[in-house]
C-alpha cells in the first residue's frame, strides 16, 4: 500500500469555491484494484469498435464498452496482451502483426475462439501452434482510469488505441484476423459494431445506448480529434502523438461530487480548479444518473490536451464558502 502526502497553501477558484491549501491531504493507492484492460480499435472510417455487454455479466451489464477484460496472470504476460486476448475472445477480431500468416478458415478460427473464450485452449498455445505474432507494437495507451472508492468492484483499466490498416475491408483478413465483429453468443456479448464517435455520441444523447463515464470521455476526445468518414495518415498520427504525451499516460481518479447551489452531480478529473489546478481549468463530467444508467453526461474540459499534464495538479479537497 502506498501513502502519498501533498501540502498545500489555500486559494479561491474562479466558480468562487474556496479550497484549503493549508491541510494536508493523503491519496492510498487500493490493494483491491483489479488490473485490466480495453483496446479502442479504430478503422478505416474513422469508426470505432463498440461491444454491448450482456445484461447479465457482472460488471457493466448492458452498457456500451470498448472490447477488454481483467488481466489475467495465467494467460497474459502483459495488458497489451489482455486487450488483444479480450478482443479476440468477445469479437473475433485477433490483431496481429501484417507478417503473421493466414493459416485458418472462418470455423477453425471460431472455434479456436470459442476454446480460448472458455479456456480449454491456452491463448499462447493457440498462437505458437498457428505462427501468429500479436501486434502489440500497434497498441498506444490512452489514459488509464480507476474506479471510484463508491463502487463495490474497483478495477484499474488501461485503455489502448490501435488502428486497422485504412484499406482493409470487413470481409477480409489482414493485420486482423477475423473480419467483421461478432458476439461470443450472448455469454459476455449481446452485440457488436464499428460506429464513429459522433454518432455514438449522438445515439447516447438520444438515450439509444448507455455509456459509463470513462467510454463517453473517450469517445468525446475522439469526436473532436476524427471529424471525417475516412481516415487519413495526419489524423492518426496525432492520435498517436497524443498518446504519446501526458494523455497517455493520465491516470483518472474520478471524484464524485455535488454542488449544492445547482443540485449537479459532477465526476472531477485531475487537473480540475476543484482538485487542485489552475484556477478556471476545468476537467469535470457533470452527469445524470438513475441507478446504473447515465442519462447524460456533459464533459467539460478547456485546456490543451496535447500539453497539459493535468495530473501535475496539486490534489486538494473541494469544501464550498
Amino acid at each position: 500500500m502506498i501513502l502519498f502526502r501533498l501540502l498545500c497553501r489555500s486559494r479561491t477558484t474562479a466558480t468562487g469555491i474556496f479550497i484549503p491549501r493549508s491541510c494536508a491531504m493523503s491519496t492510498i493507492a487500493s490493494e483491491k484494484l483489479i488490473p485490466s484492460a480495453s483496446l479502442i480499435l479504430v478503422n478505416g472510417r474513422n469508426e470505432v469498435l463498440l461491444v454491448q455487454r450482456s445484461s447479465q455479466t457482472r460488471s457493466f451489464a448492458g452498457m456500451h464498452v470498448f472490447p477488454g477484460g481483467n488481466f489475467d496472470a495465467g494467460r497474459d504476460t502483459s495488458l497489451a496482451i489482455t486487450a488483444i486476448r479480450e478482443t479476440f475472445e468477445e469479437t473475433g477480431l485477433l490483431l496481429t502483426s501484417p507478417t503473421s500468416p493466414q493459416t485458418l478458415s472462418r470455423f477453425d478460427l471460431e472455434s479456436a475462439r470459442r476454446a480460448v473464450h472458455h479456456q480449454e485452449l491456452d491463448f499462447q498455445t493457440f498462437l505458437l501452434r498457428h505462427n501468429y505474432v500479436l501486434g502489440l507494437e500497434s497498441l498506444y495507451p490512452f489514459t488509464t482510469w480507476i474506479t471510484p472508492p463508491i463502487a463495490s468492484r474497483r478495477f484499474r483499466t488501461q485503455f489502448f488505441i490501435s488502428f486497422l490498416p485504412a484499406g482493409l475491408k470487413e470481409d477480409s483478413s489482414g493485420a486482423s484476423i477475423g473480419r467483421v465483429p461478432t458476439t461470443d453468443g450472448g455469454e459476455e456479448v449481446q452485440s457488436t459494431c464499428f460506429v464513429h464517435p459522433r454518432v455514438a455520441i449522438a445515439e447516447f444523447k438520444k438515450g439509444s445506448i448507455n455509456l459509463a463515464p470513462p467510454q463517453y470521455y473517450i469517445l468525446e476526445t475522439l469526436r473532436q480529434l476524427l471529424t471525417g468518414d475516412a481516415s487519413t495518415p495526419q489524423e492518426r498520427e496525432k492520435l498517436i502523438r497524443l498518446s504519446q504525451g501526458p494523455f497517455g499516460r493520465l491516470v483518472i481518479q474520478p471524484r464524485l461530487y455535488y454542488d449544492s447551489v445547482s443540485s449537479a452531480k459532477m465526476f472531477l478529473y485531475e487537473g480540475d480548479e476543484l482538485r487542485g489546478g489552475p484556477v478556471g481549468q476545468l476537467h469535470r463530467a457533470i452527469v445524470k444518473q438513475s441507478g446504473m444508467v447515465f442519462s447524460d453526461i456533459d464533459l467539460q474540459r478547456n485546456f490543451d490536451i496535447f500539453e497539459v499534464d493535468a495530473s501535475e495538479a496539486c490534489e486538494t479537497p473541494a469544501t464550498k464558502l
